[in-house]
């Protein structure tokens, strides 16, 4: 057992120093940003497009908030405002798909998958969600009805703006150590007695549905449960040492960054008077049905490049 919690820490350590490089200064700068014109001058560029998605001028800033930092700060500004409960709701959805955009997408191109794929794809899920629900939805018109939400203050003076940028960030490396360590030291313990080949073949239906491999079944598990940058720091695990191709490593993260932390992010939203269970729903089947489509059709073309490479009997010239 100490053979097994010293590897284990030490993968844990290699891992949040990993990460550790890329949510310190990106958490930083962006707390640094918070005080500057720069997030007024994009929340004044894209309020214009904020009709075609049914929602007012305002509901920019908690979509820029949310996504330059995260659900919390977005959902701080959700509540400075009067909002429908079908703006709230459509800013849910959006936020559910694309919050904490820069650090969550950083993290998760460690594995190899583009930034720009990443970020891409979420933003794209988060317009399309927002657009079919201001198409469909014809209710929620009524205002909105706030929990007690506590909100923070932005801090007078560069120094000690930048004096809370990095506790911002340093906090935010020690809680990702405080999660990372312990468990990696877990999955150390599960691997080596075996457990994580019994959770594979438990998951196997769920993964072959999805078109994903067994032995990325536990970075689904992870990154549904615990959230995109953990589910992503096992994924960089798993490929150093589960062999996990670069199809799977693509289908797992197009399923984590539609649904990921599925219990946080979705209970987060109930202090905000809108129904939670139609927003678990639109993440989990969304997920579902992009992955398994996107897996269908590359195991499909996949299948097709084998038959050709089977039937090409052709030679080279003598």
């Amino acid at each position: 057992m100490p053979g097994v919690v010293s590897r284990g820490l030490q993968q844990g350590l290699n891992l949040t120093w990993t990460l550790g490089k890329v949510i310190f200064p990106v958490t930083f700068i962006v707390t640094i940003l918070r005080a500057t014109p720069v997030l007024q001058w994009i929340m004044e560029w894209i309020s214009p497009f904020m009709r075609w998605i049914g929602l007012s001028g305002e509901a920019a800033i908690p979509l820029v908030l949310g996504n330059f930092l995260n659900l919390y700060a977005g959902i701080a500004a959700i509540v400075s405002f009067d909002f429908t409960v079908k703006e709230v709701f459509i800013l849910a959805v959006m936020l559910s798909f694309s919050h904490n955009l820069l650090i969550e997408s950083t993290v998760a191109s460690k594995v190899g998958v583009s930034w720009w794929f990443i970020a891409g794809l979420r933003l794209s899920l988060a317009f399309i969600s927002a657009v079919v629900i201001n198409l469909v939805w014809d209710g929620g018109s009524q205002m909105a009805q706030y929990g007690m939400i506590a909100q923070s203050e932005t801090p007078e003076g560069w120094l000690l703006i930048a004096w809370s940028g990095i506790q911002t960030a340093f906090i935010a490396v020690l809680q990702l150590a405080l999660i990372v360590i312990p468990l990696m030291i877990v999955m150390q313990w599960l691997r080596e007695n075996h457990w994580i080949d019994r959770f594979s073949r438990w998951f196997a239906p769920f993964t072959r549905l999805l078109g994903v491999e067994r032995n990325a079944s536990t970075t689904l598990v992870a990154g549904l449960t615990i959230g995109l940058a953990y589910g992503a720091g096992l994924m960089i695990q798993a490929v150093k040492e589960d062999g996990v191709s670069k199809k799977d490593m693509y289908l797992s993260l197009i399923f984590l960054v539609s649904c990921h932390a599925v219990v946080e992010d979705t209970l987060i939203f109930i202090p905000l008077g809108i129904p939670v269970w139609p927003l678990l729903l639109i993440r989990l089947i969304t997920a579902i049905l992009l992955t398994a489509i996107i897996g269908f059709i590359w195991n499909r073309m996949n299948t097709s490049k084998g038959k050709e490479a089977a039937y090409d009997h052709s030679y080279p010239p003598l």
